[in-house]
């Protein structure tokens, strides 16, 4: 069943993360960036579902952006239009930078913190206690007389 939102802001980012979103689009986009132009009927050829529900995972993709359709005589073809997935790129790339300046910020720090001011450290020193070990008591004592016949 196509799960999509017909409320989605006017944002073309909202609208290609949307359509982004199901597995079943992205293999449809992933098949028309391989083999272009494809008639509807080839494209949906591998999917276990029936042509209307094909068609309106075309029609989110198309409303996306990501798709464009052209008809000669009775078959229509679809073809990748990359653009809005550009523009994705460009977003994600941005706060890709942000986390990765964040997460070497964080590196450096935890390197700090775990090298002492001093080059050498001095060793831990031995435990405080001057007792040596002692053994620990048996737990049962020895086993008794045994029966003999």
């Amino acid at each position: 069943m196509v799960k999509y939102q017909t409320t989605i802001a006017d944002d073309p980012l909202d609208r290609t993360f949307a359509a982004l979103s199901d597995p079943t689009r992205r293999a449809l986009l992933a098949r028309l960036s391989d083999q272009h132009d494809l008639s509807i009927s080839a494209l949906a050829e591998p999917f276990a579902m029936s042509l209307p529900a094909v068609m309106k995972h075309l029609d989110v993709l198309s409303d996306a952006g990501l798709v464009t359709r052209s008809k000669t005589g009775r078959t229509v073809a679809c073809r990748l239009a990359p653009g809005p997935m550009e523009e994705a790129m460009q977003w994600l790339t941005h706060y890709q930078r942000f986390w990765t300046e964040q997460l070497d910020r964080l590196a450096a720090f935890v390197e700090e913190e775990a090298c002492p001011n001093s080059p050498n450290p001095a060793p831990n020193p031995a435990s405080p206690s001057s007792a040596g070990s002692k053994r620990r008591p048996r737990a049962s004592s020895p086993p008794g007389p045994t029966r003999r016949k």
